[in-house]
C-alpha cells in the first residue's frame, strides 16, 4: 500500500462535532507530490482508497469554510456535512493534469453546496431563487451586518458592485428582515408574539367546506332548471340553433345554419342573439 495512503487511512470520531474537528485537524497534510500522485491513482483508475484519502485530508479545509457560515442560525454540523458533499463531488471531478492543487479546485464545490443548503434552510419560504437573488442574499449578509439598514446611496453602490438593479437591492433586504410568522400562532402563550393573531385565525380555506359544496350543487341546480325551462320557451328553430350553436360539441356555423333554414346567416345570428337574450334573461331572474 502507497505511504500516504496507509497514513490517512484512520477513523473518524462519531457524535462529538468537536471530538470530530479536533481529529480531522490530526490528519496529516498531503504534500504536492502525495496529493498528485492519490488524485492520479483516483482519475486513471478509480482507485476507492485514494479518493478517500484525498477528502480525508482536506476535511479540515471543510471545517474552517463552514464556520464562515455560522451567522445564519444553522447547525454548524449540518454546513460540515454539507461542505464534506462538496468535497467529494470536487475530488470525483478533479483532474490532475490541470496543473491546480485539490483544495483550489475544491473550495468552490464545497461553498457551493453550503450555499445551497442556507438556501433551503434558512427560511421556510426560500429567499432567493435565480443566480442574481442569490449573489445578492450573501453579499447582502455581509454588508448589513457591518452597515444595519441601508441608505439610498448605499443601495446604489451595492446594486453598482454586483450588477444588479437597485430594485432587487431593496426587494433582498426587505426579505433579510422579515422573519417567518408560524400559521397557528406562538406555542407559548406567554411570548409576546402570541398576542398577535395568527394566520390560521383569519386565513380560511373554503374549497372544502361542506356548506359551500351545498350551496355551490345548489346554484349549479338551480341555474340547470332555468335554463332547461327558458329554452322550452322558445320557439322550435330559436331553440334548435341555440342548441346547434352552444350546447353540443360539433358547433354549427352560421352559414350551416343559414342553409339549414333557407334564411341568410345575418337573420340566424338576429335568432341567435335574441334566443340569447330571452335565455340570459330566465336565467338570472
Amino acid at each position: 500500500m502507497n505511504t500516504s495512503l496507509r497514513r490517512i487511512n484512520i477513523a473518524l470520531p462519531i457524535g462529538s462535532l468537536d471530538a470530530y474537528i479536533q481529529r480531522v485537524n490530526q490528519i496529516p497534510m498531503l504534500d504536492q507530490k502525495e496529493e498528485h500522485e492519490l488524485a492520479e491513482r483516483w482519475y486513471q483508475y478509480q482507485d476507492i482508497e485514494a479518493a478517500r484519502a484525498l477528502i480525508l485530508s482536506h476535511l479540515r479545509y471543510v471545517v474552517r469554510i463552514a464556520r464562515g457560515y455560522s451567522g445564519y442560525g444553522l447547525s454548524q454540523a449540518d454546513l460540515i456535512q454539507e461542505g464534506n458533499i462538496g468535497l467529494m463531488k470536487a475530488v470525483k471531478r478533479f483532474n490532475p493534469t490541470m496543473g491546480v492543487r485539490l483544495v483550489s479546485f475544491a473550495v468552490h464545490w464545497i461553498k457551493a453546496e453550503i450555499h445551497e443548503f442556507i438556501l433551503r434552510n434558512w427560511r421556510i419560504v426560500k429567499i432567493a431563487t435565480t443566480k442574481a437573488q442569490r449573489k445578492l442574499f450573501f453579499n447582502l449578509r455581509k454588508i448589513k451586518g457591518r452597515l444595519g439598514w441601508f441608505t439610498q446611496e448605499e443601495v446604489n453602490e451595492v446594486a453598482r458592485d454586483l450588477g444588479v438593479s437597485t430594485k432587487d437591492v431593496l426587494k433582498m433586504e426587505a426579505r433579510l428582515n422579515s422573519a417567518d410568522m408560524s400559521f397557528d400562532g406562538a406555542m407559548n402563550n406567554d411570548d409576546e408574539a402570541s398576542h398577535a393573531l395568527p394566520p390560521a385565525e383569519y386565513l380560511e380555506d373554503k374549497r372544502y367546506s361542506p356548506s359551500e359544496f351545498l350551496e355551490q350543487d345548489d346554484w349549479l341546480e338551480q341555474s340547470k332548471q332555468k335554463l332547461s325551462n327558458a329554452l322550452t320557451q322558445l320557439d322550435d328553430r330559436s331553440r334548435a340553433i341555440i342548441e346547434e350553436r352552444w350546447l353540443v360539441d360539433k358547433k354549427a356555423t352560421l352559414h350551416e345554419l343559414a342553409a339549414k333554414y333557407n334564411v341568410s346567416a345575418e337573420r340566424i345570428r338576429q335568432l341567435e342573439s335574441n334566443a340569447l337574450k330571452k335565455v340570459k334573461e330566465a336565467v338570472i331572474c
